[in-house]
């Protein structure tokens, strides 16, 4: 037979001469890239904005999921959401802050389905609450917030902090 007539006969049966189809090929790449991009990061990831400066820490722990207070320079956020006023906080008499209380009560539920989802038995005591805030909110609004938050039946507060490198240990007997 000879290469024409074979092609022919090819053509006829419905079979290629051997080329791939690439595009479904390619497509299906692009959505496992996409679907392990999103499914694998290990990396815990707080809100962050410009308007407020995080302290910085040092340690060996990689935070866990919890709930966020976003504590800025004018405004406190629970989960994204504004709550109250850092003037409102002054002159809310006592440690308790109402809304904020309010704000945390709706969440706490939230927080223990996610912790029976992730398949672990939370008690209202291992409830986790991070407060991320400017480095230079007043200690007095930061206590309220604190004490709102245990008063909220949540067991760890937590302070959001950037990771700042460790000092090289000097030798002994080196000169600084």
């Amino acid at each position: 037979m000879t290469p024409t007539r074979l092609k022919r006969r090819h053509e006829r049966h419905g079979k290629s001469d051997g080329h791939l189809a690439l595009v479904p090929f390619i497509d299906m790449l692009t959505i496992l890239v996409v679907f392990l991009l999103l499914h694998t990061a290990d990396v815990e990831i707080l809100p962050n904005t410009k308007n407020i400066s995080i302290p910085q820490s040092v340690s060996e722990l990689k935070p866990r999921e919890t709930l966020v207070v976003l504590l800025t320079r004018d405004t406190l956020f629970v989960d994204g959401k504004p709550v109250a006023t850092l003037d409102e906080i002054r002159a809310t008499e006592g440690n308790v802050i109402p809304a904020l209380k309010a704000a945390l009560g709706r969440q706490g539920g939230r927080v223990l389905q996610a912790s029976a989802v992730r398949g672990t038995d939370a008690e209202v005591a291992d409830r986790e609450v991070t407060i991320m805030g400017d480095k230079g909110t007043p200690y007095a609004v930061l206590k309220k917030v604190m004490a709102t938050c245990t008063d909220a039946d949540f067991g760890k507060v937590s302070l959001a902090v950037f990771e700042k490198e460790r000092a090289a240990p000097s030798a002994p007997g080196a000169a600084a």
